[in-house]
C-alpha cells in the first residue's frame, strides 16, 4: 500500500470510530428518557399513586396492560433523576406509563383499578412515604381522558367506600422521565422489596 493509500485508510478507520461513537452515545441518552413505542390499535396512560414499585407491580397484572415503565413527570424541573425527584422540590411524582389494549380494558376500568389500589384521600402522601412525590395524580393525555378522569373520581366519592375528600390531582401530561434501570420492574428483581400498595375489595359502583 502507498503511503497515500495508508492516510487515507487511516483517516478512514478514524472516522468510522467517530461515526460509531457518536451513535452510541446517542442510543445511550434515548435510554434515558421515554423510549417505548406505542401502536397505532394502543393507548398510554400516566398515573402517580405513591412509591411507584408496588403500583407498577398491581398494574402490570391487570389483563390489558401490555407495558409499563416506572418514571417521573408532573413537574418542570427537566431531566429527572430519583435523585433530585427525591428532594421533592422538583414538582414530579413518582409515576407508571402504561400501555393497554383499548379492546381488553377501557381507560375508566383503569382507573377504577387505580383506585383501588392506593389511598386518594391523603395528600402528598401514601403509607409511610410522605412529600409531593407521592401525591395521588392522574396526566391526562387527551380531553377525553379529562373527562373520563374527573367522572370516575365523582363516581369513587359518590360510592362512600372513601370517608374523606379525593384529594387526586388531574393534570394534563406533560414529558415522561424514565427511571433509572434498577427502579424498572423492582419487585419482580425483588420480591420481598418494599411496597405499600395492595388491591382493596371495594364497590366503587362502576
Amino acid at each position: 500500500m502507498s503511503p497515500c493509500n495508508a492516510l487515507e485508510s487511516g483517516k478512514l478507520r478514524r472516522y468510522l470510530f467517530i461515526l460509531l461513537a457518536l451513535l452510541l452515545s446517542a442510543g445511550h441518552a434515548q435510554a434515558k428518557g421515554d423510549t417505548m413505542t406505542i401502536a397505532a390499535e394502543q393507548q398510554v396512560a400516566y398515573l402517580a399513586g405513591g412509591c411507584f414499585w408496588g403500583m407498577e407491580e398491581l398494574v402490570r397484572q391487570i389483563p390489558g396492560v401490555l407495558e409499563t415503565e416506572v418514571g417521573y413527570t408532573g413537574g418542570n424541573t427537566p431531566d429527572a433523576t430519583y435523585w433530585n425527584v427525591k428532594t421533592g422540590r422538583t414538582g414530579h411524582a413518582e409515576s407508571l406509563k402504561i400501555v393497554f389494549d383499548p379492546k381488553r380494558l377501557t381507560y375508566r376500568h383503569l382507573l377504577f383499578e387505580f383506585f383501588r389500589m392506593h389511598d386518594p384521600t391523603t395528600s402528598n402522601r401514601q403509607g409511610n412515604d410522605i412529600g409531593t412525590q407521592y401525591r395521588s395524580a392522574i396526566f391526562t393525555v387527551s380531553a377525553e381522558q379529562q373527562r373520563t378522569a374527573r367522572e370516575v373520581i365523582k363516581t369513587v366519592e359518590a360510592s362512600g367506600e372513601w370517608q374523606a375528600k379525593v384529594v387526586t390531582e388531574i393534570a394534563p401530561f406533560k414529558e415522561f422521565f424514565r427511571a433509572e434501570e434498577y427502579h424498572q420492574k423492582y419487585l419482580v428483581k425483588q420480591p420481598q422489596g418494599y411496597t405499600c400498595h395492595y388491591i382493596r375489595r371495594m364497590d366503587l359502583g362502576e
